[in-house]
Order: C-alpha cells, then sequence, then structure tokens
C-alpha cells in the first residue's frame, strides 16, 4: 500500500498502522477506557442526514472561513497535536508546511516537539498554540511570554487535561516521553525499520517548550501520568481571566462542553471555544461534540466563535458541523495518520482530499460558500 492508495481517512490509518511500530500506532489510535466517547464521536454524524437542494448554480465555490481574527481557506484547520516527530521525524515542520500551502491554521503544542518561535519565523500562516497549564506557574508565564514574543496569532489554552485519561492501549504498550527504544518492545521496532532509521538519524528527539523547565531524569512517563503528575488541577476560572487579560488577543479555550462553561468564557473574555471532548483520550461515556454543538450555538454562538473538533473524517462531517453553526472544525488523527504514513506529502495528501470532498459536497448540496449553510440542510433520525 502507497500513499496514492490512501483515498479517506480509513485508508491513512491503514498505512500508517503498516509503517508504524506498534504502541506508536496505538497512540495515535487509542482513546480512553473502553473508547465508547472515541467512537461515539464520528458515529454522532449518522444520526444527521442532509438534505440536498438542486438547480442552484453552484459552479464556483468559496469554502474559507473567519475564525479568531483569522482568514482560512478551507474550514477544517489542523489542531494542534503532542509528539509529532515521534510519528515522523519531519513532525510539526511537515504539518505546517501542509497547511500553510492550503491556507488554513496550524498549532504547535506545548508538548510539541519543535520550537515554537521557529516554527513561527518558518511559516507565515495563521498559527495557534496549544497551551498547558502546568503546576509550576513560572513555567507558565515563560511559555505565554514566548508565544506573545513569537507573535503566535491565538492562544488556545487545553482546558480538559487537569488530569490524564485511562488510556490503557498505552499502559499495555508501555509508550512514554520522552520516547524510548527498551529491549522489552525490540521486537515491535525491529519489524518496522524504516521507522526506528529515522527515528535514530535524524534530530534528537525534544521538547523545546518544556526542556529548560521540567526535569525528565528520572526517565519516561506515560502521557496519562504526565498530565495528572505536572498540570494543575487546581486550575480555575480566575486564572483564565488573568491569562486573558495578559495575553490581550485572540484566546480560545479547547474542551468546552456544556452551555454554562460557553457563558462563563465569554464572561472573561475569550474569543472563541473549541467544543472538544479530546478525540475521546480524556473522559470515556462524555457527549460528542456534534450531539452537544446545537445547544451551545444557540447559547452563545453570537458572542464568541464556536468551533468543534472530535471525530472529523469526511468532507460531510465539515459540512453538518457548519451546517448546525460551528465556524470551522479542526481534526487531528485526520492528518496525523498521514503524517505518520508519508511525512509532509502524506498531510498534503489528507487536506487536499478533504478540501476536495467539501467542494464536492458543497456542489451536491446545492451551496456555493459556507454562509449559506445552516439547519435547514439537516434532519435528525
Amino acid at each position: 500500500m502507497r500513499l496514492k492508495d490512501c483515498h479517506s481517512f480509513s485508508d491513512f490509518r491503514e498505512l500508517a498502522r503498516r509503517r508504524l511500530p506498534s504502541p506508536i500506532f496505538n497512540y495515535i489510535d487509542g482513546a480512553a477506557d473502553d473508547e465508547s466517547t472515541y467512537d461515539r464521536n464520528t458515529k454522532s454524524f449518522e444520526d444527521c442526514d442532509l438534505v440536498p437542494s438542486v438547480l442552484r448554480g453552484v459552479e464556483n465555490i468559496d469554502m474559507s472561513v473567519e475564525i479568531l481574527g483569522q482568514k482560512l481557506e478551507m474550514p477544517i484547520y489542523c489542531s494542534p497535536t503532542a509528539l509529532q516527530r515521534v510519528f515522523h521525524h519531519d513532525g510539526e515542520n511537515a504539518v505546517a508546511a501542509a497547511a500553510d500551502k492550503y491556507g488554513t491554521l496550524f498549532g504547535v503544542s506545548s508538548l510539541g516537539t519543535v520550537s515554537l518561535s521557529e516554527v513561527r519565523k518558518q511559516y507565515s500562516g495563521p498559527q495557534c498554540y496549544q497551551f498547558y497549564f502546568h503546576k509550576d506557574r513560572e513555567l507558565n508565564q515563560v511559555m505565554l511570554e514566548n508565544a506573545k514574543n513569537a507573535k503566535v496569532d491565538v492562544m488556545m489554552l487545553t482546558v480538559d487535561t487537569i488530569t490524564g485519561g485511562n488510556r490503557e492501549r498505552d499502559l499495555k504498550t508501555g509508550f512514554s516521553i520522552p520516547f524510548k527504544l527498551s529491549l522489552s518492545g525490540i521486537t515491535q521496532f525491529a519489524i518496522k525499520p524504516m521507522w526506528a532509521l529515522n527515528y535514530l538519524t535524524h534530530k534528537k528527539f525534544s521538547l523545546p517548550q518544556l526542556d529548560d523547565h521540567v526535569d525528565m531524569s528520572d526517565g519516561p512517563i506515560s502521557i496519562g501520568r504526565y498530565f495528572t503528575e505536572m498540570l494543575d488541577p487546581c486550575l480555575n476560572w480566575d486564572d483564565v481571566a488573568k491569562m486573558v487579560e495578559y495575553w490581550d488577543g485572540q484566546f480560545c479555550l479547547k474542551g468546552v462542553m456544556s452551555v454554562e462553561d460557553a457563558k462563563k468564557a465569554v464572561d472573561i473574555g475569550c474569543t472563541g471555544i473549541v467544543i472538544s471532548n479530546h478525540g475521546g483520550r480524556q473522559l470515556d461515556g462524555s457527549r460528542s461534540p456534534f450531539d452537544q454543538l446545537s445547544e451551545i450555538v444557540d447559547a452563545v454562538g453570537d458572542d464568541i466563535d464556536v468551533i468543534m473538533d472530535s471525530g472529523i473524517q469526511r468532507g460531510t462531517h465539515v459540512l453538518k458541523a457548519l451546517s448546525m453553526g460551528a465556524k470551522a472544525v479542526g481534526g487531528g488523527r485526520f492528518y496525523l495518520f498521514a503524517l505518520a504514513a508519508a511525512g509532509q506529502h502524506g498531510v498534503e495528501r489528507a487536506l487536499e482530499l478533504m478540501k476536495s470532498e467539501i467542494e464536492r459536497d458543497m456542489r451536491l448540496m446545492g451551496v456555493s460558500s459556507v454562509s449559506e449553510l445552516n439547519r435547514e440542510n439537516l434532519r435528525f433520525r
């Protein structure tokens, strides 16, 4: 199977499965507990049908959107995720280059494997910073200042990770950071020699945003343990309000799932929220973002940019979310599997296929611009 054989999310997933050592593939693919929320995130779209209109004259399609002060050429962006150079040696640089080419938003995580400032210098497209709030308040301030100095467009504070989700696949495979080959796991890497060769012959793994502040000398730790031990469970609305005031720009909360919390985000001056359950990787049994989208849009959609992520695999999923009132959608696994499978070329192909799907589906829906999408396009079973 080659990249040119990939035509869908499932194809990229399969190619990544074939090329990645099992612990790494399962880190991307896995979720919390029984993974029921992960499963529901995509299946929620199946309970909703699109109602197309015909004879509308849809030769010219405009799928651009404006969110958080940024114009995107397509209504889906690459959600910032951790540890990308573990998946492919080019990591965030590959994703940034692909997102820049397609005119969409890209982000670096606090657990990113490239320097935020270096990526910002290389690529001029819209960028956000996914911020994890640590127990070390000095580290939080340094990261805020670094992002501000780098002139990042959007601060995106993740608020659903005050403790680690129970990611049982990681516990079974021993996946940890920094990544480390062990004798017990060497067989899994020996059968994927190209990944191991690339990992060992390229730039040494690091976490540039954290290296000067987080001591990893005690050895690798799981992602769940990192969240539980390093991130601050005391984070509250007053803390976030101070961050919003300091940032004094586009500030987005990622991980909002209730109307009450969405209203609080408006009250403290946030300019956007991402309705998200972290791709099912935190609280298993939580509601899917698409199921929750309408009531949050109805409550705050006129006051703040409402975005959603989790579960997006198809262009029709994007159109359903936009019709429900989301300003845009974010995706993680849809480009991470492609990154793992083929680096920048893989991410570009994933974005190109998604763009083609959205364009084709908009024509089939009888709309020429995103602004024409609304709930009249939808029916629920």
